[in-house]
């Protein structure tokens, strides 16, 4: 598994949208917004799971700096989550 952290996302986002936008660089095995516990808001932020390192460094080449709803995202492999 391949895992993108993408920031930058317009509030409006959706897991749906963020899958169909990854998913011409490869097999997205889960896409991911992050919202907002208590209000259910977006975080403007998500994941997105390749099925294999070739198609999620592929997906992170092209994607990083493109035009996603009107904003500009960035893309970058996600780093371990850190212990709190």
């Amino acid at each position: 598994m391949y895992k993108l952290f993408v920031g930058g996302l317009p509030f409006s986002t959706t897991d749906d949208e963020l899958k169909e936008a990854f998913a011409a660089h490869g097999t997205v095995a889960s896409a991911v917004v992050i919202r907002d516990r208590d209000s259910g808001r977006s975080k403007g932020f998500g994941f997105v799971e390749y099925e294999n390192d070739e198609e999620g460094k592929a997906a992170e080449a092209a994607m990083n700096g493109k035009d996603l709803g009107g904003r500009s995202i960035s893309v970058a492999q996600a780093r371990p989550r850190e212990e709190r």
